[in-house]
């Protein structure tokens, strides 16, 4: 009896040690630079940790959503890194900016022209991507992870409302309500901002020249009140002089 209770203690010890020791897998995820808002433009990172102690990360293959196609897809050049995007045919055009697009990214792939990600660090994959749907809240994109030892973890899996985390979780970006002014930070804010430095400038060049011509056209009475300070500074210390020199001869 006290040999059964021993064997089961011992297995329940076994498990909980196992559980506590077993570590906290990190997964591929993807974040904006700033926020994602709706109608607009962003930069996205997926952020990829290398999760082996004996093999590194050479390759991530990142699906992007079908349902909702991106017309604007650019990943940032990487040191040490060949980008490959693949584009595929809408089933339905999207119109951006007034234009019909029929094509858009359904992939980017990134392999590693040396060691890639090795144990113990992560790495970030930049990507420009626009204009961003107004009829969703959030973006699916799933991902491949493949490891120098031939190994692959699909991060494919959908995150539900109201389950549990799945294992491999498909990242997801979230996106933000548009400005209460209906504007995002696309194109078109671009451009207006550049409109705005344009103005700008150009009202400082027009001050800097109405002050040239201001301090030209008035060159000889500045002159004059410049010589009219000096003599009544030199009035003053006249005057004092005069105060002091008065009572040492009083004194004397």
């Amino acid at each position: 009896m006290k040999a059964s209770r021993i064997a089961a203690a011992g297995a329940v010890a076994g498990v909980a040690v196992l559980t506590l020791s077993a570590p906290a897998f990190a997964h591929v995820s993807v974040q904006p630079e700033g926020e994602a808002a709706k109608g607009g433009y962003a930069v996205v990172n997926f952020k990829v940790p290398n999760e082996r102690d004996n093999a590194s990360t050479t390759k991530l293959e990142v699906t992007f959503p079908t349902d909702h196609p991106l017309a604007s897809v650019m990943p940032q050049p990487i040191d040490g890194w060949d980008v490959k995007v693949t584009k595929s045919k809408l089933d339905k055009p999207l119109e951006v900016h007034g234009k019909k697009i029929d094509e858009a990214v359904t992939k980017v792939t990134w392999t590693a022209d040396d060691d890639g990600i090795e144990p113990g660090f992560f790495q970030k994959f930049p990507v420009s991507v626009g204009s961003l749907p107004e009829n969703t809240d959030e973006l699916v994109f799933k991902a491949l992870q493949t490891y120098s030892d031939k190994e692959v973890v699909r991060w494919i899996e959908v995150p539900q409302e109201g389950k549990d985390e799945p294992d491999y979780p498909a990242p997801v970006l979230a996106l933000s309500e548009a400005s209460a002014d209906g504007h995002s930070h696309g194109a078109s804010d671009d451009k207006a901002h550049e409109a705005d430095e344009d103005k700008s400038a150009g009202d400082a060049e027009k001050a800097a020249a109405e002050t040239t011509a201001a301090a030209d056209s008035g060159g000889t009475d500045t002159t004059a009140r410049v010589l009219g300070i000096v003599g009544i500074v030199v009035g003053a210390a006249g005057v004092a002089y005069g105060v002091l020199a008065g009572r040492r001869r009083t004194s004397a």
